[in-house]
């Protein structure tokens, strides 16, 4: 069901929720109404100091400048997978009244913001531009671009982003932004076992003095019992096999919309054909018979915690290329603990027929891991992960 069917009348977050529950769209839920609740407290502020703004001659201008304004603590909402964060934030995006918003996923911010960067170094080296340090003007730009920013999936996993969000931040915040997140961790396991994590610890407590953090540890994900009980390596690719794999993405992203997507690499663009929240699918010849590396699979894996491929096929020597980017995409999901769901045209072992070169041995490993991956103990150790519970 879409949002906004039926509800235009309803102004507030809760009162849609409420209606959605009413109307049997959702299962009502006291840790999604808590949140509902916090997120319209938060749209009365914003709305308040829109009002302020106006009110003033100088407007948006004094809103920054004046030394005792207190700035509007956002929310940073986490949970485990299926929990309604999607939904909720869907509501808040659409009702909060300004005109200058941005929502985003969280890894692609990061992409626009080191993209912002390396252009203002170049400009600074091309001397159109006077700053040395570009956090500032790339902030301001930001700032200038939307005051309240809503990020999907907050997580952080590379050190360059790393390094860089304290201060980042900071601007931000000081330029009067609102943040509002979704995440699967806490603000405390943000980049945990990171490289140097010690120099991103004061982040954490940058974000928790301007964001809330608010748990939503709602009801038990019952979708992930059913995927788990389902097979998540089909073959022969024929018609019921494609049937099984429609009604394992339903299952995977609860009916929630899909579109097509991209995945911003070192300035290129990894298109998506259809992802749905923590979910992307892609045909075998969008990952493997196209030009795509190691970063563009380490890109994928950080973005989405369950991969669909349809109709991989057999390969043999003279598709020796797109065998040499299956090995390597199987080798990324599998060491990033990512769910695969894979139609095939035969069983692992009998995926790769080819002679020549080292993709023969290689793929053993790949037959192995694929083996591995639908197996019972790593689709319960991927559940646990993602705060579910497995069959």
């Amino acid at each position: 069901m879409n949002l906004r069917d039926g509800i235009q009348s309803h102004p507030s977050v809760l009162q849609r929720y409420r209606h959605l529950a009413q109307t049997g769209a959702i299962q009502a839920d006291p840790a999604q109404e808590a949140v509902a609740a916090a997120l319209d407290d938060l749209i009365e502020r914003i709305a308040g100091r829109r009002l302020e703004a106006k009110s003033s001659a100088l407007g948006w201008l004094f809103a920054r400048k004046h030394p005792r304004r207190e700035p509007i603590r956002g929310l940073y909402l986490h949970g485990g997978v299926g929990r309604g964060k999607t939904m909720l934030m869907d509501m808040f995006f659409e009702l909060v009244p300004a005109r200058r918003k941005r929502r985003v996923h969280f890894n692609d911010f990061m992409a626009d913001v080191q993209d912002r960067i390396q252009r203002h170094r170049q400009a600074r080296k091309d001397g159109s531009v006077k700053e040395d340090d570009p956090i500032p003007p790339v902030a301001r730009a930001l700032a200038e671009e939307a005051w309240v920013l809503c990020f999907d999936e907050f997580s952080v996993t590379d050190i360059a982003d790393a390094m860089i969000l304290s201060r980042l931040f900071s601007a931000l915040f000081s330029q009067g932004v609102v943040l509002v997140a979704t995440s699967n961790v806490e603000p405390d396991d943000l980049y945990r076992d990171g490289l140097n994590r010690q120099l991103f610890l004061p982040f954490v407590d940058l974000l928790k003095r301007h964001a809330e953090v608010l748990p939503l540890d709602a009801r038990k994900d019952y979708r992930l019992d059913r995927l788990n009980r389902l097979p998540v390596y089909l073959s022969p690719s024929d018609a019921e096999t494609d049937r099984r794999m429609d009604e394992n993405w339903a299952l995977v992203t609860g009916g929630e919309p899909a579109a097509a997507a991209e995945v911003v690499v070192k300035g290129r663009h990894v298109a998506v054909p259809l992802a749905a929240g923590k979910a992307a699918r892609f045909a075998f010849h969008d990952l493997c018979e196209k030009p795509l590396g190691a970063r563009d699979y380490l890109a994928i894996a950080a973005r989405f915690d369950t991969i669909f491929v349809d109709h991989v096929p057999v390969m043999d020597d003279h598709r020796r290329n797109e065998a040499r980017r299956f090995i390597l995409l199987i080798d990324t999901l599998y060491d990033h603990k990512v769910r695969l769901v894979v139609s095939a045209a035969a069983a692992p072992g009998d995926l790769y027929r080819g002679r020549r070169g080292h993709e023969a041995f290689e793929f053993d490993r790949t037959s192995s891991r694929l083996m591995e991956m639908q197996s019972r103990d790593w689709l319960e150790a991927w559940t646990a992960r993602h705060g579910g519970d497995a069959a």
